[in-house]
C-alpha cells in the first residue's frame, strides 16, 4: 500500500514557482480565505522568533541560514530537507521505520493477506497503548501535550476516520457517523453538524472506548472479508461532505484508515511517554 499522507503533487523546490499552497499533509481545505499569504516570500533578518509556532503551514523553499536552532521540534511531510549541507530526509524516514516497523510493512503491503496482517499489528499496538493509557490518572487522558490532541481526542478522531473511510466508503453506508467522532480540526463545523457530530461535546472516556471498540470491530470485519478482487472495487461514496470528488478503491480507503491508525499511534505513544514521566 502507498502511504496516503504524501502530497499527490509535491511542491516545487523554488518558492517563486506558481503553486497552490499545501497547508499540511492531511489538509485539503485551507479554511475561509484560503490561507494567509502574509509571509509568502518574507525575509526575517536578525529577528527574534523564539517560541514561534507554525501549524499546517507550507514552508516549501524556506531557507534558514546562520541561525540558532535549539530545542526545535519539526513534524510533517519532509522532502529534500537539508541541514548544514546534509539531506536528512532519508535518515529521518529510516529512523522512523526502525522505531515503528509497522510503517514499512504498511507501505509494502499489496495483497488481502497483507491487509489482514497489518490490521493484526494495528490492533495489537493500540491494545498496548490503551492499556498504558488506562494506568494514567483520568485527567491525563484529556491532557493535550504540546497543544496536540489528547489521548481521548485521538481515539475520537479514529472513530471518525473509520466512519468516513470504512463504513461510508467501503460499506456504502450513507450516514455512519458516530456523534462523538472528531474530524480534522480544520473540518468546517457546519459540515460536522450536518453529520450529527457535536464538536463541543465532552463524552466520558468509557463512552469513547466503547465507540472505538465498535469501530475497530467494523474494520476487523472488513479486512477479514476482503479478497484480491474486492480490493480493487470502486467505492461510490466520498468519505464525507467537503472531501474532493475522486475515484477511490476499497484498498485506497483501507489504506487511509491504516495510515491514520499507524501515524496517530506514533503520536499517541510519544505523548504517553511525556504523561508517564510527569
Amino acid at each position: 500500500m502507498t502511504a496516503t499522507n504524501d502530497p499527490a503533487d509535491p511542491a516545487p523546490a523554488s518558492p517563486g514557482e506558481p503553486v497552490e499552497a499545501q497547508f499540511g499533509p492531511h489538509r485539503f481545505y485551507a479554511g475561509e480565505g484560503g490561507g494567509s499569504e502574509q509571509f509568502r516570500g518574507a525575509r526575517f533578518e536578525a529577528a527574534d522568533l523564539r517560541g514561534a509556532r507554525f501549524t499546517d503551514c507550507d514552508l516549501t523553499g524556506v531557507t534558514i541560514r546562520d541561525c540558532w536552532l535549539v530545542n526545535v521540534n519539526i513534524s510533517g511531510y519532509l522532502s529534500n530537507v537539508t541541514v548544514n549541507g546534509v539531506d536528512v530526509t532519508d535518515f529521518v524516514n529510516a529512523e522512523l521505520d526502525r522505531r515503528h516497523p509497522e510503517r514499512m510493512r504498511f507501505r509494502e503491503g499489496q495483497t488481502a493477506d497483507d491487509v489482514r496482517a497489518i490490521w493484526d499489528t494495528i490492533e495489537r499496538l493500540w491494545a498496548q497503548a490503551t492499556e498504558r493509557a488506562g494506568r494514567l490518572p483520568a485527567a491525563a487522558l484529556d491532557h493535550q501535550v504540546n497543544e496536540e490532541w489528547s489521548f481521548a481526542q485521538t481515539l475520537r478522531h479514529l472513530v471518525f476516520i473509520t466512519d468516513a473511510w470504512a463504513s461510508r466508503t467501503v460499506l456504502d453506508e450513507e450516514m455512519p457517523y458516530h456523534p462523538l467522532g472528531l474530524p480534522q480540526s480544520w473540518y468546517p463545523a457546519a459540515n460536522a453538524a450536518a453529520l450529527g457530530i457535536d464538536l463541543t461535546a465532552q463524552p466520558g472516556y468509557d463512552e469513547i472506548l466503547a465507540a472505538r471498540a465498535d469501530r475497530m470491530a467494523v474494520m476487523r470485519r472488513i479486512v477479514a472479508a476482503v479478497t484480491g478482487d474486492s480490493l480493487g472495487r470502486l467505492c461510490r461514496r466520498s468519505p464525507a461532505p467537503g472531501y474532493p470528488d475522486e475515484e477511490r478503491t476499497v484498498i485506497d480507503c483501507i489504506a487511509v484508515v491504516m495510515d491514520e491508525e499507524i501515524e496517530h499511534y506514533r503520536f499517541a505513544v510519544r505523548d504517553l511517554a511525556v504523561l508517564e514521566a510527569s
